[in-house]
């Protein structure tokens, strides 16, 4: 059988042409639609000098540095239209987007890494000063009322392992009794080298370097050698040996504990593994419906005509603490307090009162049971309650049965650090009262604690923020703080901080809050232009 075999030739022919043209104006400007944010970027931008924040050296070796005042543009305008933006997103909006081609000038786009490294070495240290510049010519334009500041504050989620917590409290506990195993060990020697005539001394509570000297001399007095001495299964430990790896065992323990609690501090009960500044504390939503703590921070905010004026970022989840270090973020960058600060009822305590007294600002701070002061009236108006016993002619309150209380003593509030003191007053005699099941249920005569300073401080905060000028003043807290953290948090998806340290997240918030602030000024300013 014969094959005939026909060679066929291929053709593979590549085209290298496309009906797709490039097509571009001589200036790219005239195709960026004129009512685009950029515009506006822009007029801010060059009207503030930022060069003084970027300076920094050039090295005499390797590459040209990237021009640091273009990077900062970039970077700002991609928080401005994005709210929140990743580094790899700015590099790919560079080499995409015509507005970022026009703002680069016809530099090269910037890879991720150079916009990374800028941010880390030089915005790092520089952002809040950035950031009171941008302020400084939108409040000139805006003319902004900084006399009025609506504060807010929320709590959001860390970049860290929810499971990786570390507690003070445990570490306090554990160490205790780490102390008293020390405590026996060290007993159980002292019987061992009794008749050396030597004896090591014990404590209610061990240092670490105390530990280690007690081994030292430990390996001396028996000989042991810790590079020969055998481990693993089928070998017998002396006596000594085990004593000896107790003692290293408990010395270990004591630096492990002891490097939990100085990152935790005194501020703080607890911190996460996997980003030490972070916090455990309760978040608004729940992800795992088991009102779990969850590691994260407190960001805090004020808000004058619309515009972030003050920004701050804390490791504790109360409120009432982040009040004052607040208020002297704003005063170091505008010179002056405010006179209404305005926020909701996690602010109002004794400290925070009597902090706006010294500082010549009025009191809009809500207090914890402003709610139920103002709207039930049955609490309210409750005549056993000791702040509306009537005061007689010697000072002392009254009851309704008409039994006078009796000074006993003052004391200091525990954690106050201003010095509040409360008054206790007994009453005189509560046998056979028949207002006894209403007023107090407690055995014998009741004894009731007053602070006659605090008790003012909410008759003022209740006149204040139940006039015409306080409502209008809640009003708008809702509304312009609340919507700020709104914007930020749901508009523009921001709902996890991406940034490990407390210094990075700082950087974080710091170039949101610019991004914030630009965008409203656009928006304001188009808003101008339409209605003209």
């Amino acid at each position: 059988m014969r094959y005939n075999c026909v060679m066929t030739k291929q053709h593979n022919s590549q085209k290298y042409n496309t009906s797709y043209q490039l097509k571009l104006p001589v200036e790219i400007s005239t195709i960026i639609e004129i009512s685009d944010p950029v515009y506006t970027f822009c007029e801010v931008m060059d009207c503030i000098n930022l060069r003084k924040y970027l300076a920094v050296k050039e090295s005499k070796t390797g590459r040209k540095r990237y021009n640091p005042l273009i990077l900062l543009k970039v970077i700002l305008f991609a928080f401005m239209e994005y709210g929140y933006v990743s580094v790899r997103k700015i590099e790919k909006l560079c080499k995409t987007d015509i507005r970022f081609m026009w703002l680069l000038q016809n530099n090269d786009p910037p890879s991720h890494m150079t916009i990374d490294n800028f941010m880390n070495e030089t915005l790092l240290g520089n952002i809040e000063d950035i950031f009171a510049e941008i302020n400084g010519y939108i409040f000139l334009k805006e003319k902004v009322d900084l006399e009025h500041v609506y504060i807010d504050g929320t709590k959001i989620p860390a970049n860290a392992y929810k499971y990786g917590w570390v507690w003070k409290k445990s570490c306090l506990k554990n160490r205790n009794k780490t102390f008293e195993k020390i405590t026996m060990l060290l007993t159980e020697i002292n019987r061992e080298i009794e008749a050396l005539g030597i004896k090591f001394g014990t404590r209610t509570e061990y240092a670490v370097e105390y530990m280690e000297q007690i081994t030292e001399q430990y390996i001396k007095l028996t000989g042991i050698n810790p590079e020969t001495i055998i481990r693993g299964k089928g070998h017998h430990k002396t006596a000594e040996q085990r004593r000896y790896d107790k003692l290293n065992e408990y010395t270990e323990k004591l630096k492990t504990y002891s490097k939990h609690i100085k990152i935790c501090g005194e501020e703080r009960n607890s911190y996460s593994k996997t980003d030490t500044d972070a916090t455990f504390m309760r978040m608004k939503k729940d992800y795992m419906g088991n009102d779990q703590l969850l590691p994260g921070y407190n960001i805090q905010i004020g808000i004058c005509d619309e515009y972030i004026s003050v920004f701050d970022v804390k490791q504790h989840a109360s409120d009432m603490d982040c009040f004052q270090p607040l208020m002297e973020k704003f005063n170091k960058t505008y010179g002056k307090y405010p006179k209404y600060p305005v926020a909701d009822a996690g602010y109002g305590s004794f400290n925070n009162y009597l902090y706006c007294e010294e500082h010549g600002m009025e009191k809009y701070m809500k207090f914890t049971m402003f709610k139920k002061e103002t709207e039930d009236s049955k609490y309210r108006d409750n005549p056993y309650r000791a702040v509306n016993f009537p005061i007689n002619e010697n000072g002392n309150p009254v009851c309704p049965n008409g039994k006078e209380f009796t000074y006993l003593y003052s004391r200091p509030v525990k954690g106050n650090k201003y010095g509040r003191r409360e008054e206790l007053y007994q009453c005189e005699d509560c046998t056979n009262c028949p207002h006894k099941e209403r007023c107090c249920k407690c055995e014998g005569n009741r004894v009731i604690r007053l602070n006659e300073e605090l008790t003012e401080f909410h008759k003022e905060v209740l006149s204040n923020l139940n006039s015409v000028h306080g409502a209008l003043l809640r009003m708008n807290r809702s509304i312009q703080a609340e919507g700020a953290f709104g914007t930020i948090k749901w508009n523009k998806s921001y709902q996890r901080i991406r940034r490990r340290g407390l210094k990075s997240v700082i950087l974080e918030i710091a170039m949101i809050s610019c991004g914030f602030n630009l965008h409203k000024y656009h928006l304001k300013s188009l808003a101008r232009q339409l209605a003209a």
